[in-house]
């Protein structure tokens, strides 16, 4: 039988009640996200323009701030939207095209951290036979096969969800629409589908986390091997990797392996990881990377000169 939905419209809760606290919520995050998206933009046109960031981790580096400017915009705007409403409402449609959305740059994130890290292991255990493997076009690949694994992962999450059938209540009590607080929507029984979530999120989240911890490990035990100058600049680089993998890792592993719940500190630490992370990334790979920073400053430099002629 075909999903009965009575609903079409949810009502969200949002992140809190009181309209004040709501106004200053939008006077913080509104920053936040425009830091984000300029932030992250940044280093795509910076990567992309300067001749001297042309190595693989650099080309990975400007999709992975592409990633956090579509996956911080699929929640935010509306968000913060939402803050200056009254009534705050979406459509079932809008709900599972959000988490379409939301999943599949989160996933397509995680594979491209994933793929940074085996390019630091090439690059720092093999350094002999970096640009035979790391090659242009298996850096391509890589891209394109971290976004069709962001697709799939993502295209599980709504078949799932669509069988569902939704005839009310329509109250989501969080500030997006997610698949914990939409299943506890569902006037059917979740607990097969709550299975193949944890799955297809939790344990996939956790997998990815302990590959991506066990590479950097094994990373750091080859440094013992390399020069005092080339064990900092290394040292440098991973650990710039390794304080993203685990501001996105951690938020995300604590939700998605425990119980849903609706508490107030489930909502925050999922602040932390659609508003805040994504705003902090540029931040640790260009206060790291000396490479990065000096690209930076020749590229204003070369446009404040041409606006002054």
């Amino acid at each position: 039988m075909g999903s009965v939905n009575n609903v079409t419209e949810l009502i969200i809760t949002g992140l809190f009640q009181d309209p004040e606290v709501q106004k200053v919520c939008f006077v913080l995050f509104l920053p936040v996200y425009i830091a984000t998206v300029l932030g992250n933009g940044l280093i795509v046109v910076t990567v992309n323009i300067s001749k001297n960031l042309r190595s693989p981790m650099y080309f990975f580096l400007s999709y992975l701030s592409l990633v956090e400017i579509c996956y911080s915009s699929t929640v935010v705007p509306k968000f913060i939207s939402d803050l200056l409403s009254r009534v705050k409402t979406i459509s079932l449609k809008g709900c599972l095209a959000q988490i379409f959305f939301f999943h599949f740059f989160g996933v397509t994130e995680i594979l491209l951290l994933t793929v940074m890290a085996y390019d630091r292991y090439v690059a720092i255990c093999k350094p002999l036979y970096y640009t035979t493997i790391m090659s242009r076009t298996v850096c391509h690949h890589m891209v394109a096969g971290s976004w069709v694994g962001g697709f799939f992962h993502s295209i599980i999450q709504i078949f799932i969800t669509i069988p569902l059938p939704f005839c009310g209540p329509n109250v989501i009590d969080h500030y997006f629409c997610d698949l914990h607080p939409l299943f506890k929507l569902a006037c059917t029984d979740t607990f097969v589908v709550g299975v193949i979530m944890f799955v297809n999120s939790g344990l996939f989240s956790v997998f990815s986390f302990l590959f991506l911890v066990s590479s950097y490990v094994v990373i750091l035990f080859n440094l013992r091997n390399h020069s005092a100058e080339g064990r900092r600049k290394a040292l440098s680089t991973c650990a710039s990797h390794i304080m993203v993998v685990v501001l996105f890792f951690g938020p995300a592993i604590f939700l998605y392996l425990r119980p849903a719940s609706t508490y107030t500190e489930d909502k925050l630490v999922a602040v932390f990881y659609t508003v805040i992370t994504p705003m902090l990334n540029p931040i640790i790979y260009t206060l790291r990377n000396a490479e990065v920073k000096n690209a930076v400053k020749k590229l204003w430099g070369k446009k404040a000169n041409s606006s002054l002629e």
